[in-house]
């Protein structure tokens, strides 16, 4: 990667393949010029271009669409997940314990061993390892392993040496303040040149799924303002995605402060389902409590009006109905102070809205909010055997992820991945979301493409972006696929080339067990961050 402004844009046709654009659903060929679209349209118009540019790029039938937005991401820890510890694979409790002892083996000169991914819940006995198999593991060496939902830890009894004060020492996973304060001292651990290279990694990643642009949930809970701030600095000034960030801390000073676009993201109502730290207004099917509440409408409001009265983007992690009902009552309660028009313009944002109410749904459409999803996690957890159902039982669990019920409401929705809890896979959150695990929340494949590319511009209050039209920022993706189609809310497919609605371009096919697309090159203002081998 070199720096951004280091490199002169081109003026580029493209030609011979099919662009995805609403201005010309028809369109083979598209022009960039200064980081803009300038032009789409067919094969014979592009003649006319071609002695007047730079670079001519022979699509060789090839689709070009939008670059992808990944609405919610945690760049450092992702990164660190691609070079570290991956247990998100492991089968079973021996799985991961031998992965750890080979994991700690490769790596001598770490100071902290990092891992990610352990899920009990999957695992024949259902049970995270102890600390004293952990201990065994590590060779006696500090480590900290976060659960897949990032929400618990298990953690080796070196690392806890470590930490300032002390924290519990029960035999059990970590949650809440004992959770970060264990997380602090873990990252604390990283060196600035480890945290570099995660960050450029997870960077590099992204740009060759696809993705234009991501957005970054950074926290003093989370991770570190040197990390949240050295990451904003590298994305501004190497080519590569974009990255817009968001600090979950209620001072709104402080956001500012660090360049954040929000004093938003994983600010948090509550916790996770999978950590029990959900906050829901019934208990758990498979404990005996309700969760843990962290925010309450008050908080909710003052933190709303502070954010709209500075002009900044409020936002909160909910995922139990309780935590949505306290936020939604809270934004409600700064609209009645400061005028619904005020609150609508600021586009806050609910981070995950997994459980919500047929009250909340109207709440979120009324009140402008902005839901910031991630279909992943019904193809991680959903169904009748998965995690929600073991933690909420059957009948509650089918109510999760509501994404056609929040369309047909008007919500706006914003897809990502939360990586690294799912994945970065752009292709693969729309098909979750196409082919939801319960089919009354599935929608089209055209409107899951337009949440993970429009709509997470527009959830940063851009309108004229993440669509290909004269004017719009020239960040698109170049992929290698099947033959396009147009897929109804039905299911109903139709070959797009014979489709009788015009001004309906076609997508992937994205049924189950197709291959999904395989990106090409990724173009971000203009400037290519990502070719593919062979391209």
């Amino acid at each position: 990667m070199s720096n951004r402004t280091a490199e002169p844009l081109k003026t580029v046709l493209l030609r011979r393949g099919e662009v995805h654009s609403p201005a010309d659903p028809f369109a083979t060929a598209m022009v960039v010029e200064r980081g803009q679209v300038a032009w789409v349209g067919s094969e014979g118009a592009a003649d006319a271009f071609a002695d007047g540019v730079d670079e001519v790029v022979d699509l060789d039938g090839a689709l070009v669409t939008p670059a992808f937005t990944d609405a919610h991401v945690h760049t450092t820890a992702t990164g660190l997940a691609l070079t570290g510890l991956d247990l998100s694979g492991a089968a079973s409790l021996e799985a991961a314990l031998v992965r750890i002892r080979e994991f700690a083996a490769a790596r001598p000169g770490d100071r902290v061993l990092l891992g990610h991914g352990w899920d009990a819940a999957r695992w024949p006995g259902g049970r995270p390892p102890t600390r004293a198999e952990l201990d065994e593991a590590a060779g006696g060496r500090p480590l900290y392993l976060t659960r897949i939902d990032v929400h618990s830890a298990v953690v080796s009894t070196a690392l806890l040496d470590l930490v300032p004060g002390g924290v519990p020492r029960e035999d059990a996973p970590l949650t809440g303040d004992a959770h970060h304060t264990v997380r602090a001292a873990a990252l604390g651990a990283v060196t600035p040149a480890q945290r570099a290279e995660a960050q450029r990694t997870a960077l590099a990643h992204a740009a060759s799924l696809g993705i234009g642009t991501l957005h970054e949930c950074g926290g003093p809970q989370i991770s570190s303002e040197d990390d949240f701030t050295g990451l904003l600095r590298l994305a501004a000034e190497q080519t590569g995605p974009r990255v817009v960030g968001y600090w979950a801390e209620q001072d709104t000073g402080k956001a500012r402060e660090l360049g954040a676009a929000g004093a938003a993201g994983d600010l948090f109502a509550d916790g996770a389902l999978g950590s029990h730290t959900a906050c829901l207004h019934e208990p758990y099917a498979d404990a005996g409590h309700s969760g843990t509440p962290y925010l309450d409408a008050d908080a909710v409001a003052a933190h709303v009006v502070a954010c709209t009265e500075t002009g900044l983007q409020a936002g909160f992690h909910a995922i139990g109905d309780a935590a949505v009902t306290a936020v939604v009552a809270g934004v409600r309660a700064a609209a009645e102070k400061l005028g619904l028009a005020r609150i609508r313009a600021a586009r806050h944002r609910v981070e995950h809205a997994e459980m919500l109410t047929p009250e909340t749904d109207a709440g979120f459409a009324e009140l402008g909010l902005i839901a910031s999803v991630q279909p992943a996690f019904d193809a991680l957890w959903g169904g009748e055997d998965g995690m929600y159902a073991r933690r909420l039982g059957a009948q509650r669990a089918r109510t999760l992820n509501p994404f056609a019920a929040l369309l047909r409401s008007g919500v706006p929705l914003a897809f990502g991945s939360d990586s690294p809890v799912t994945p970065l896979d752009p292709w693969g959150t729309v098909r979750a979301a196409a082919f939801h695990r319960t089919p009354e929340h599935r929608i089209s494949v055209r409107a899951a493409f337009t949440a993970h590319t429009r709509g997470g511009w527009r959830a940063v209050g851009r309108d004229d972006a993440g669509v290909l039209v004269p004017g719009a920022p020239a960040d698109y993706a170049v992929w290698r696929t099947d033959e396009l189609i147009v897929q109804a809310p039905d299911d109903r497919v139709a070959r797009w080339s014979t489709d009788p609605r015009s001004g309906t371009p076609g997508l992937p096919d994205l049924s189950p067990g197709r291959d999904l697309p395989v990106c090409l090159r990724t173009v971000v203002g203009g400037r290519t961050v990502f070719v593919g081998p062979g391209e």
